[in-house]
């Protein structure tokens, strides 16, 4: 892209984008080719200082002012050459990228093994397996005897149910397989890694929490606040999209550009909003969107949003993982009271820039000998702590 463009659109997208859209209308006019409608001269006069050009009688500037009850804002900061980059970018417009729809079909083999129902029916393969080999090998050796003349046909079978050593191995290996087997299946009760259900709207972390850095408590703002993180109303969404209704990113899974378009305009659907006069709908009977919920604790379980965001600084990756990587969200930990006590047990508490651990700090010191407390040696082991 040429320079003076490229400066052009930085311009455009500091100052500009709040008000005006290259291809449309939003509450100033299209600017795409304006400079074909418009003298670069008077251009500049008019983005610089518009009010003065209107009060100078220019006609036009008059006529331009009438035609909108909102008056433009003044830029007098920008210089005659960050005016000429705007107009280059006005006339060439953004080169959009042209992404495949690309999905991988791949699978991470260590995902697999690490899944517990995976597991499990991993184990109870390799149990069948190692059962029919043992019954091979006994096979094996009874008819190498048959054919030596040293047994009689039948003494495979004699070999395998009647030979008080082999049931003993047999009982005893079908006794620790199944134990193994139930705890295991009882083990992943609950636990729901990897799920990822279909939402009513393909809304992508990676574009808005990645690409565009929206910081994850603009929409879950009750998390520094509340026990929840709460989901975010439709009005939150709209915040952002009165004046976006189209999708320009890069495509991704195996939607289109017009399929991206469509999903904006559930958000539209659900709250009544007429994105071609940029209004909402008189007496629209408005919708909720019906956001499918992923991650669920136990109801004895008692967790809270504010106390890990506020007080310990954690991070939203720290039990959600990379959501600004993930275009559909999935449950990345396993949010089970083992995963949770282990956060708890590594941890470590920040005493030196808390004043309200001060004193704790200094008696622990003396008592144990140590500079370094974890959560779990403050307390956070306990049962009431999570379970009251």
């Amino acid at each position: 892209m040429d320079p003076a463009v490229e400066r052009g659109k930085k311009v455009f997208k500091t100052n500009c984008v709040a008000c005006h859209k290259l291809d449309k209308k939003l509450i100033g006019p299209a600017l795409f080719k304006i400079g074909e409608k418009r003298e670069a001269e008077w251009l500049k006069l008019w983005i610089k200082d518009n009010a003065a050009l209107v009060a100078s009688g220019d006609k036009l500037a008059k006529e331009v002012a009438n035609s909108t009850p909102i008056a433009m804002t003044a830029f007098p900061q920008l210089s005659d050459q960050d005016i000429e980059d705007l107009l280059k970018y006005f006339e060439v417009g953004d080169v959009k990228k042209v992404t495949a729809n690309a999905t991988s079909t791949s699978v991470d083999n260590q995902e697999i093994f690490n899944n517990p129902r995976t597991g499990v029916w991993t184990s109870l393969g390799l149990t069948i397996l190692a059962f029919i080999l043992l019954s091979l090998i006994v096979a094996a050796t009874t008819n190498k005897k048959v054919i030596e003349g040293e047994e009689k046909e039948d003494s495979m079978l004699k070999s395998m149910f009647l030979s008080p050593f082999l049931r003993f191995l047999a009982l005893v290996f079908f006794l620790l397989g199944g134990a193994y087997l139930t705890f295991g299946y009882f083990m992943q009760v609950g636990v729901d890694t990897g799920y990822q259900p279909i939402q009513p709207i393909a809304f992508s972390h990676a574009v808005h929490a990645g690409d565009n850095k929206i910081d994850c408590q603009y929409c879950h703002s009750s998390a520094k606040n509340s026990k929840t993180s709460g989901i975010p109303s439709v009005n939150v969404c709209m915040n952002c999209h009165k004046s976006i209704s189209e999708y320009n990113g890069e495509l991704f899974g195996e939607y289109s550009k017009a399929d991206l378009d469509g999903e904006i305009q559930k958000i539209y659907d659900a709250v009544g909003w007429d994105k071609e006069n940029l209004q909402y709908i008189e007496d629209y009977e408005q919708k909720p969107i019906e956001w499918v919920r992923i991650h669920n604790l136990a109801d004895f379980a008692y967790y809270n949003h504010s106390q890990h965001v506020n007080v310990a600084g954690l991070k939203c990756q720290k039990c959600h993982g990379p959501v600004e990587e993930m275009h559909e969200v999935k449950q990345f930990s396993k949010l089970t009271m083992g995963w949770c006590i282990n956060c708890h047990k590594t941890t470590e508490v920040d005493m030196k820039n808390n004043d309200y651990y001060k004193n704790i700090h200094e008696q622990l010191s003396k008592k144990y000998g140590i500079e370094k407390v974890t959560v779990a040696q403050m307390g956070g082991q306990e049962c009431g702590k999570c379970h009251y």
